[in-house]
């Protein structure tokens, strides 16, 4: 597992991601790097996980592997407003001034659930992830694209909606990473096989 904060000698704009977080809702798998040019990288909670709610209790989830670039964005449930009203307003939210319920207030927005990002998955410049949305492994999602379906793994998605633009790889070897999950392997491993993987080598790899 990663033990430190920043993978590269005097570089303060990437970091492995899971070093900076303590909030019990999200969860940031090993090796899973953030880079931010523009502002201070070890703040990604409060600059890029958005109306992240403890009262709403949903969860961001992020693999191993990951590779996330400056102001991608993960918006959740609380900043959305539910569409069963007849108004667009939050009034829950502003439950003092219409003496509504206290305990009522998530009743403001519509609940979809939590946000999960598979393995060795790539999160573009400023893409948008929106609340309730799984990304399958290997996934790519375009810069500043908007997210708001489900990503099936090793597919390329872009575009405002996002959509798939084409597979990485064919079936069969997508199928055969999967099997394999070379992400859980120990380091010592992943180090042996690596020329293998970053040459495309499925046929390579070992069978478990």
């Amino acid at each position: 597992m990663n033990t430190k904060t920043y993978p590269r000698t005097n570089d303060r704009q990437t970091i492995y991601l899971n070093s900076v977080i303590d909030n019990p809702n999200i969860e940031v798998g090993d090796y899973t790097i953030y880079n931010d040019f523009v502002n201070d990288p070890t703040q990604f909670e409060k600059n890029n996980v958005l109306y992240h709610y403890p009262i709403n209790k949903d969860r961001l989830i992020i693999g191993k592997f990951c590779s996330i670039a400056c102001g991608a964005r993960f918006l959740f449930n609380s900043a959305n407003h539910t569409l069963h009203s007849l108004a667009n307003y939050t009034f829950p939210l502003f439950f003092e001034e219409w003496g509504l319920d206290k305990k009522d207030v998530t009743s403001a927005w519509d609940n979809k659930g939590d946000i999960v990002i598979g393995n060795d998955v790539w999160i573009g410049y400023e893409a948008v992830v929106m609340a309730g949305v799984h990304i399958g492994d290997g996934a790519i999602v375009a810069a500043r694209a908007v997210v708001t379906k489900d990503v099936e793994p090793y597919t390329i998605v872009g575009g405002v909606p996002a959509k798939a633009i084409r597979p990485r790889f064919d079936a069969d070897t997508a199928a055969r990473l999967q099997e394999l999950q070379w992400w859980n392997w120990p380091a010592e491993k992943i180090r042996e096989y690596l020329p293998r993987i970053m040459n495309g080598e499925i046929d390579r790899l070992p069978c478990e």
